[in-house]
């Protein structure tokens, strides 16, 4: 198949869909689900009329661009002046305590099922599957039922978990990509982390900031229109990226950065920074599930066992839950807040990517069936998550009447 066909596919599911989104917000229906679903039926799982390779171009910059955007975006939420508040109360407890115990746990709960693999590449397969991603459950962080703080805490978390979790997953895929199963000072491969670690932040946080500078300084002489403001979010995102790539940083990483140290205070100007981002953010990531359904689940379904379908259950449940239990400890929420915010950890949209991320620089050969957790993982979240979203929303409701 075409890359061009594989674009025009994602666009018509796009318009369809964009007719009765809102109607499809009031049911169990969601986008994500909407669009894996078609990939599934036109794939090879399904009608077999699609055939894409996985490592097709498109698809490697389509996930790369994706998550360049999403990362920038998703830091330019915290202005670092007001990141105590942002940052106070549950989504500090989510990401700080929460967020490492469900690492250390994945990590321990793959060890233990799979002792046979590499210790790296099952810690990988923990990390990738730490971030959350609020989206597969929209109406959770839409509805008003659900009180706020709940709301809130969920999107920040979802907001910040994937950046958080960017460089330790680098570090354990050049681990792996060194052959030598371990960490030594000595090793080229230790420099080369040390140096994407340093100047990707750094890049990163100098395009953003400097960039976001010019821009509000171009916006308060009125040399600047509107629509080119909104234009920046991608220009200084994939700035930062190639910048930073070039000089051996990392590019991910500098995307963050850019967004988290990004020099616009105006808050008009920063809306419309953000907001574009969002919005092309999100086109790109349906783009990205019909591929999940056209391409990733074929290639790794036959890979499946009881022994994986264990894992990924665990990893929707258990793993999440008792890390987010132990964190609210002292809170003061009722059982069923907590185990509200425990269940809405959907696994999705940065899962998918770092797993992209994962097969470049590691390559599939040899390490299809831990890979294939991941995807087994985001698959179940989307249709588990989708499917609860509205009716457990609704109980809040419930809730306080009784």
């Amino acid at each position: 198949m075409p890359d061009h066909q594989l674009i025009i596919l994602a666009a018509i599911i796009i318009l369809l869909f964009g007719l009765f989104s809102k109607a499809a917000e009031r049911t169990m229906i969601t986008a994500p689900m909407v669009f894996v679903s078609v990939g599934l039926l036109l794939g090879p799982l399904g009608l077999s009329w699609l055939h894409v390779d996985m490592e097709a171009e498109v698809t490697q910059l389509l996930a790369e661009i994706t998550l360049i955007i999403i990362l920038f975006v998703d830091a330019s939420f915290i202005q670092l002046h007001n990141i105590k508040n942002r940052l106070h109360g549950l989504p500090a407890r989510l990401l700080l305590i929460g967020l490492p115990l469900t690492m250390i746990l994945g990590a321990g709960i793959a060890v233990l099922l799979f002792p046979q693999f590499n210790m790296w590449l099952l810690v990988v397969l923990a990390l990738i599957l730490s971030p959350t991603d609020a989206a597969l459950g929209q109406a959770v962080v839409k509805s008003e039922k659900v009180p706020s703080n709940i709301r809130d805490s969920i999107s920040a978390e979802s907001g910040l978990n994937d950046g958080i979790s960017l460089p330790p997953i680098f570090v354990c895929l050049a681990v792996i990509s060194s052959g030598l199963g371990y960490v030594s000072p000595e090793d080229h491969w230790t420099s080369f982390m040390a140096m994407q670690l340093t100047f990707g932040p750094i890049i990163g946080g100098l395009i953003g900031f400097l960039g976001g500078k010019l821009v509000e300084l171009a916006h308060q002489r009125d040399w600047m229109d509107t629509v080119f403001q909104r234009l920046m979010c991608l220009s200084l995102a994939i700035l930062a990226y190639t910048s930073a790539e070039s000089l051996e940083g990392n590019g991910f990483i500098a995307a963050f950065c850019a967004g988290l140290f990004l020099g616009v205070k105006n808050p008009k100007v920063r809306e419309r920074i953000q907001e574009f981002g969002e919005t092309e953010g999100q086109m790109l990531t349906l783009f990205v599930f019909v591929i999940l359904g056209l391409i990733i689940i074929p290639a790794f379904a036959p890979y499946w066992d009881y022994q994986a379908l264990i894992y990924a259950l665990l990893s929707l449940t258990v793993i999440r839950i008792l890390p987010v239990f132990i964190c609210l400890i002292g809170t003061g929420l009722s059982t069923y807040s907590k185990f509200f915010i425990a269940w809405f950890g959907p696994r999705g949209i940065a899962s998918i990517l770092y797993l992209l991320i994962a097969i470049e620089q590691i390559g599939a050969d040899g390490h299809e069936y831990v890979l294939s957790i991941i995807v087994l993982t985001v698959l179940l979240s989307i249709f588990a998550h989708g499917i609860t979203a509205v009716s457990m929303s609704n109980k809040f409701a419930k809730e306080d009447k009784s």
